[in-house]
Order: structure tokens, then C-alpha cells, then sequence
């Protein structure tokens, strides 16, 4: 570490009081009620969601928190904003840093089960030259980071602070890989910064050309009919990131107050976000119940929603011609109506368009569609994401 940066160990230490007051609220919640039969038409299904709120009002937060604790955890003053982190140095001859960014409604949890397999590749059936020092950040306004003070914390910004932190961490080149925001994240320090980046690697394609650029492209009916397709997703599916995008502020008053309203808000993201096929186990239970703890202990589910409301202000649209210069790789998650055996051609011809899509913008190294899993790779398939961190980052060393 540097000393031109302000580090310092951090303890999550979460008063019991607090944890007695959730566990109050939630014994209080006035349901909303539901129509019978209507399931997830309307949203979060009802019965759903009371069984979500009584597995957290039983959610063992302090077991919960020591084994987090059982972590090194630092805060640095980043451009004048505290960061919190997890940084854990590799076992192996040569490890390669790297940073890991979540998104939204995620925390830093997301990766916590990736810091042993990818910090000491050996004890977990891996090669030791596969070594990582590890760092997962919290986003600003998110977790034990600090809430932004001011309007402005774009991904962009963001990135930026990223770089500066791994430099205070004495890692002037370093790997980024993230999903969801963390895709973004990740992008925009392979844009700004690629001489400080050794890989991008990502679980989406979060930046594309002008839309007058792809206008101009030639268009198969499929290409039509997936933008429908699209468009259908869309008019059902994205009315949180609407009312994040544009009045985050008038959300906050519900569900920074009302546990069950938070749970209720995230847990249905997650539940549509997830694979709930026969073919994965699914994200554990825990892991959900983690991450509404800090949301909540932390009273940052209003700072964490802006970051819809500063990208959409300050969008980054490439023009014609521009890339990403630094090598880049994607783990992407397949949509389960392809994943048919039936579908296979039309899943490769869907596949062939979004990569094309990718390599206009990004120099792409790899390439990797998810057999199974879907939103949450750290958390449904960590062994896939974990074999694929290592074979992209293994030339680039």
C-alpha cells in the first residue's frame, strides 16, 4: 500500500438494538393483501413474500456478520469518498490483482464466496499460477461505502475512483471484472483507462454505439423480431429502473422505512433475475437475506437506487469506430428459452448478432455463454464464473 491514501481495517459491528428493530417492524408489517390465483402477475407473489419476511425475521444476522468479519476488511478515502473493501492477497508465485464490482440490488456479498478459490487457487483444486489479490469493493452509496455528499456519482466517476483505489493499494495495472453496474464499471475502465487495465472482463455488454450507427445496420427479420422481443421484456420488466431512474428520491420514503417493502422490492428482482430451472440450485437463501440485512443496517437503498437516476443524466454512448482498447471477456447469461435443444439454431443465430454487437465495441479475448445460471454467476454458478475469471486473465498476466 501506498501512503498517499488514507486505508484503514474496518469491523462490521451492526448494534444489537438495530437488529431488534428490524425484527419488530417485521412482526408489524401491514400487508397489503393479494388476489387469489394471481401468483407473480402483479408482481411479487404474496405468499412469497411472507415467507420472505419470516426467514429474515429467523436470519442469524450476528453469525452472520462474524463470519464476514472473519474477512480483512479496510475503508480508503478515495477522492474524498470512503470505500469500503474486502483485499485479500494470493497464494501462488505470481498473483495478478483484481477488483470485482457488484450492481444493483446486490452488495459486496455477491463475491464473497469467490475470495478462497480465486485468492488460493491450490486449496481449492486449482493451479497456484492462477493466483489473485483480491479486492471486492462496495459501490459509493451502497453497503459500508460512503453515501455520495453531492449529485455526480456516475459509473464513470466511479471507475475513476476504482482506478485511484487500486493505485493507493500499490496495483498501478490491474484486472476488473463485474456484473450487472459492475459490467458498466468495468467497461468504462477498459474505455478511460486501458493503459491501467489488464482485462475487462464482464457479465454483459453495458456500452454500444450510437443509435444512429445501429439504425444504419442492416436487419434480418430475426433482428427485428428480437427487438420486439426486447421491447415486450421491457414494457413488463423495467418499470423499477424507470421510477429509479427518475424519482429515486419519492421510492426511498417506502422502502427505507418498511422492511417488508424492501424485501418485497428486492427479493422480486432477484427471484426474476435468478434461474429457477431444475438444472441449478438456485441462489441460496442466505445469501439473499444477507444482502437485505445491509441494505437495510445501512440505510442505503435510496443512495444505491441513484445510480439509475446519475447514468441516465450522464449517459456514454460510443461513437462510430470507437472501442474499448483493453482486452475484454464476457460471461453471459443465456436466456432459459434458448437453452432448448430445439432452439439451437435460432440460439446461435441470437448468439452470432449480440457478439457482433460486443466486438464493436470491445477488443473480445473471450467469449462464454452460461449453460445455466442467469443474473447472479458469483452466487448460481461460481465454479463456471470462477474457471472462466482464471482462463481470461491466464495470457494476460
Amino acid at each position: 500500500m501506498t501512503s498517499a491514501m488514507d486505508i484503514r481495517p474496518f469491523q462490521i459491528d451492526i448494534p444489537a438494538s438495530e437488529l431488534d428493530g428490524l425484527r419488530g417492524r417485521l412482526a408489524r408489517v401491514r400487508w397489503p393483501g393479494a388476489m387469489p390465483g394471481v401468483g407473480w402477475d402483479y408482481g411479487i407473489d404474496d405468499d412469497y413474500a411472507r415467507a420472505l419476511a419470516a426467514d429474515w425475521t429467523a436470519f442469524d444476522w450476528p453469525a452472520c456478520q462474524a463470519r464476514l468479519n472473519a474477512l480483512p476488511h479496510f475503508k480508503a478515502d478515495v477522492d474524498g469518498t470512503g470505500v469500503h473493501f474486502v483485499h485479500v492477497k494470493g497464494k501462488g508465485p505470481n498473483p495478478a490483482p483484481l477488483i470485482l464490482t457488484h450492481g444493483w440490488p446486490s452488495s459486496f456479498y455477491e463475491y464473497v464466496g469467490l475470495i478462497g478459490p480465486l485468492s488460493d487457487p491450490a486449496a481449492h483444486g486449482g493451479d497456484p499460477a492462477d493466483a489473485f489479490d483480491v479486492v471486492v469493493a462496495s459501490l459509493p452509496g451502497y453497503g459500508f461505502s460512503d453515501v455520495p455528499a453531492a449529485p455526480g456519482m456516475t459509473p464513470r466517476r466511479i471507475a475513476g475512483l476504482w482506478v485511484q483505489l487500486m493505485e493507493g493499494l500499490g496495483y498501478p495495472r490491474f484486472g476488473a471484472h463485474g456484473c450487472d453496474w459492475g459490467s458498466y464499471v468495468t467497461s468504462l475502465i477498459g474505455l478511460d483507462h486501458p493503459d491501467r487495465v489488464i482485462g475487462a472482463h464482464m457479465g454483459a455488454v453495458s456500452l454500444g454505439v450510437r443509435r444512429e450507427a445501429r439504425e444504419a445496420a442492416p436487419r434480418t427479420a430475426e433482428d427485428a423480431e428480437r427487438a420486439r422481443a426486447r421491447k415486450r421484456w421491457a414494457d413488463r420488466e423495467r418499470g423499477y429502473s424507470a421510477i429509479q431512474g427518475s424519482k429515486p428520491q419519492t421510492l426511498a420514503y417506502g422502502l427505507n422505512d418498511s422492511p417488508a417493502g424492501l424485501a418485497a422490492w428486492i427479493g422480486e428482482k432477484w427471484h426474476a433475475w435468478s434461474d429457477r430451472t431444475g438444472a441449478t440450485p438456485g441462489i441460496p437463501r442466505e445469501a439473499l437475506l444477507a444482502n437485505l440485512s445491509i441494505y437495510w443496517f445501512t440505510n442505503t437503498i435510496n443512495s444505491a437506487c441513484r445510480i439509475y437516476y446519475e447514468s441516465q443524466k450522464s449517459p456514454v454512448v460510443l461513437e462510430p469506430g470507437q472501442k474499448v482498447k483493453a482486452p475484454s471477456g464476457f460471461f453471459l447469461e443465456t436466456p432459459p428459452a434458448l437453452r432448448d435443444p430445439a432452439r439451437a439454431e435460432a440460439a446461435a443465430r441470437a448468439s452470432a448478432a449480440q457478439r457482433a454487437v460486443a466486438e464493436a465495441a470491445f477488443d473480445v479475448r473471450r467469449w462464454f455463454e452460461a449453460p445455466r445460471g442467469a443474473h447472479f454467476p458469483a452466487l448460481e454458478t461460481p465454479g463456471l464464473l470462477v474457471d472462466e475469471l482464471r482462463a481470461f486473465f491466464r495470457p494476460l498476466r
